[in-house]
């Protein structure tokens, strides 16, 4: 592996399900060029597919390291991909054949870690000591800084609080487990929550509930909140039972971490001019001693859907 050139640039990579996005990142935060591809189903086709978007940005740009955010399960020294569900990864040691490949070195990290990373450097929890991540998006990624540090626990798991069981033999989830927290707050739960009410009330009579009844397959996390910001009856409704649900597991998380500051993430986020105030409201009628002690914060994100890149970008460069 060739050692490091010194331009100050890293690559940071958030390597999805559907697609993988990657950045050119100064140390200062800023996205300096850009790439994507979609994400192949087998291991071998997505290193490919890594390794030719990596290199279309080493040739435009001079850079000294390579960061990857992965939703999944992330070994403590982050080199080993455990699993991730929707990566076709499993017990792969990522970073260092990867690195292998392209001559540089090559840092992993949990994407939900990345996000809150980035957001301690450069965006909603800048200064921040004890804050908590949550990202949301098809389901709940979580993140811990304290003292400012990442916690990933002692296995490099941690925390997973999507998968906190809110409801007991609730909704089934992709896990094995029933009734966990994503199941009822994430944009594959507005969808469910969705059928479900039209399921108890097939007569209501919406902009939204025709649509499902003309293609069923339409009904987004997207859509629904798009038909909430036009006044959709259905969708608004839908909309508040998120709310509930993310005011409560918020508590629950301030309940056990006590942090100053909660970012709310992830691709949902993007909506959150529809809830964050209600949530925020439930959080405190929730919350154990609400009223007797002080209230973290709860803020969106600042850096959108760029933030996992940007991390894992400054991460693979503070690791150098």
């Amino acid at each position: 592996m060739t050692t490091a050139r010194g331009s100050g640039l890293t690559i940071g990579v958030d390597v999805g399900g559907t697609s993988i996005r990657a950045a050119v990142v100064d140390r200062g935060g800023d996205v300096l060029d850009t790439a994507q591809a979609p994400t192949p189903r087998s291991a071998p086709a997505l290193e490919d597919a890594l390794d030719r978007t990596l290199r279309e940005l080493m040739r435009r740009n001079d850079v000294d390291a390579v960061g990857l955010a992965v939703a999944g399960f992330v070994s403590q020294d982050r080199n080993l991909v455990r699993f991730a569900p929707h990566l076709p990864w499993v017990e792969v040691e990522v970073a260092r054949e990867l690195g292998a490949r392209l001559g540089l070195p090559v840092v992993l990290e949990h994407d939900a870690n990345a996000a809150a990373w980035a957001e301690r450097r450069f965006g909603a929890a800048t200064g921040g000591g004890n804050v908590v991540t949550v990202a949301i998006g098809t389901g709940i990624g979580a993140a811990l800084l304290v003292d400012g540090e990442l916690y990933r626990g002692s296995y490099g798991v941690a925390p997973e609080l999507g998968h906190l069981q809110v409801v007991p033999f609730g909704r089934p989830c992709s896990c094995g487990k029933r009734g966990c927290w994503e199941r009822y707050c994430s944009g594959t739960a507005l969808v469910e929550t969705a059928i479900e009410f039209l399921a108890a009330d097939p007569s209501e009579s919406t902009v939204l509930a025709a649509e499902v009844a003309r293609d069923p397959g339409s009904l987004t996390g997207r859509r629904i909140a798009g038909a909430a910001r036009d006044g959709d009856v259905l969708a608004v409704r839908v909309m508040a039972e998120f709310a509930r649900w993310l005011g409560i597991g918020l508590a629950m998380v301030a309940d056990v971490f006590d942090p100053e500051l909660i970012v709310i993430a992830g691709g949902v986020a993007s909506s959150a001019g529809l809830f964050l105030d209600d949530a925020r409201e439930q959080y405190v009628r929730s919350l154990t001693g609400s009223g007797h002690r002080p209230l973290a914060r709860i803020r969106p994100t600042q850096l959108g859907e760029a933030a996992a890149m940007v991390g894992v970008a400054d991460l693979a460069a503070t690791r150098m």
